[in-house]
């Protein structure tokens, strides 16, 4: 509204769907699959990054040119810089189309929060950050079970050799926490909570300039400011919209490399 400000609030900006009602399916199977503006923004964008690799892969040629060559550079930063810097050649082409899947869902999701008309993050609220950590997660112990079996690679994964056996009853719990428990759960928090902060910072921010701006007043100087300001932040957050994708495909490699060597403590 012109020349107001409204600070942003949690239910409208992350569950537009309970608060305004959902928009699609609200009465279909007792609402099981109704869909408000975030999954809307979710569902289009894996239809944007869909599309967009079937057609850079549709009819493959061996000089690689136009969209094909943009999409073979993008794949082949995610398999030598991650995948294959952290695993090896071997495990790092058998986990790939994971860490790779991983690597552009969470980016293409995120470049959300900055194309005017959609202004959210689908990794704003937790179900999808959850999804992404739980095939994470999983794949983590497919790594470790395929190589050890599944007893002795959560043996491996939680008792240290040649500790004193009153210490185990310290050391056990504290590794199962740690593996098995923190590590999704820290993926999902923390790539949640980056775009949660970031969609309030820019609300505020554009919020800020409207409400200066239509002072029309000595204020209305601070509402460049503040446009500055949000510009700013906007080119950051492209920044940490590549850096979150990158880190979330680090840590699951990682994460499958301790699991292919849970045996080396």
């Amino acid at each position: 509204m012109k020349g107001s400000f409204h600070a942003p609030e949690l239910d409208p900006e992350f569950f537009p769907g309970q608060y305004y009602g959902h928009i699609i399916g609200e009465d279909f199977l007792g609402g099981w699959f109704a869909l408000d503006r975030i999954m809307i923004v979710r569902l289009f964008m894996a239809a944007v990054l869909i599309i967009l690799f079937l057609l850079a892969f549709r009819k493959p040629q061996l000089v690689p040119k136009g969209l094909q060559n943009f999409g073979e550079l993008a794949v082949d930063f995610v398999r030598l810089h991650i995948a294959e810097d952290i695993l090896g050649k071997k495990e790092g082409r058998r986990f790939l189309p994971v860490i790779a899947t991983i690597f552009f869902t969470v980016l293409f999701m995120n470049v959300a929060t900055i194309i005017p008309g959609l202004n959210i993050s689908p990794s704003s609220r937790i179900g999808l950050p959850i999804v992404l950590a739980v095939v994470g997660y999983f794949t983590m112990i497919y790594a470790g079970a395929s190589r050890y079996g599944f007893g002795k690679y959560v043996k491996h994964s939680l008792v240290i050799p040649n500790l004193p056996p009153v210490l185990h009853l310290l050391v056990v719990p504290i590794e199962f926490f740690s593996t098995f428990i923190l590590r999704p759960v820290t993926l999902a928090l923390r790539l949640m909570a980056n775009f949660l902060a970031g969609h309030i910072i820019l609300v505020m921010l554009y919020s800020a300039t409207n409400f200066f701006f239509w002072q029309l007043n000595g204020w209305t100087a601070m509402g460049g400011l503040t446009l500055v300001a949000a510009v700013l932040f906007t080119l950051f957050e492209l920044i940490v919209i590549f850096l979150q994708a990158y880190i979330f495909a680090l840590l699951v490699a990682v994460y499958i490399e301790l699991a292919l060597h849970a045996d080396s403590h």
